[in-house]
Formats: C-alpha cells, sequence, structure tokens
C-alpha cells in the first residue's frame, strides 16, 4: 500500500522560510517521479513542484527561485525548501506520486486526493503579512 506523510508545516511571516518534509512507503522509491501541489479555493489542488527519477525539476512560476524540491532516495523522502514566503503561499501542502509511475503525470490542476496520482494527507501552510 502506497503511504506518504507529509511533515513540516506551521505559521511563518511573510518573507519567512519553511521546509516540508514526505516520508514514501509502499514502492520503489526510486523509480517514481515525486511532486507537490497544495490546495486552492474549491477543493482543488494546483500544482507546484515536481522531481523527475533523474533529478531534473519542476516548478510552477508562482514559486520558481523561491521554492527547492530535493529527494533522498536512501530515506525515502522528499523534501521541499521554501524560502521569500508570501501570504498568496497559504495552503495545505500535499505530496504526490503518480499511480502509474510507468507513465506518470501532473496535472496543473486537480481535484485533490484524485487520480492519477496517490496523495499524503496534508500539511497546512500559513503565511502572516
Amino acid at each position: 500500500e502506497v503511504q506518504l506523510v507529509e511533515s513540516g508545516g506551521g505559521s511563518v511571516q511573510a518573507g519567512g522560510s519553511l521546509r516540508l518534509s514526505c516520508r514514501a512507503s509502499g514502492f520503489t522509491f526510486s523509480d517514481p517521479y515525486m511532486g507537490w501541489y497544495r490546495q486552492v479555493p474549491g477543493n482543488e489542488c494546483e500544482l507546484v513542484s515536481i522531481i523527475r527519477r533523474d533529478g531534473s525539476t519542476y516548478y510552477a512560476d508562482s514559486v520558481q527561485g523561491r521554492f527547492t524540491i530535493s529527494r533522498d532516495n536512501a530515506k525515502n523522502t522528499v523534501s521541499l525548501q521554501m524560502y521569500s514566503l508570501k501570504p498568496e503561499d497559504t495552503a495545505v501542502y500535499h505530496c504526490v506520486t503518480p499511480t502509474e509511475p510507468r507513465q506518470p503525470f501532473f496535472p496543473l490542476r486537480v481535484a485533490c486526493g484524485q487520480a492519477p496520482l496517490y496523495w499524503g494527507q496534508g500539511t497546512q501552510v500559513t503565511i502572516s503579512s
């Protein structure tokens, strides 16, 4: 059974930083892509970042240059380091991995918790101005 467990959320002031972590189990961690989404109003989730099998990365325009995704295959963890946080970064952040690792697909927007991804329960990030 695939399990994704996030940690590291919290409340900080604008300009601050936070580091989110996700511990994965139930699959061969080094194989698939991993990613982060965040929940927006309307119970949709928007794509924040992806790290591919080869270590290459993708970032949404809104976080480019401020967020850094990384993975530690030895520890089965993926992390999201967030700097220069803004009030608009406030959201529940979810760790994800594709249900079909050989055909990874990350919609830019998707109903939270739905295929084609496995989802963690999420961790709250709150940024005050």
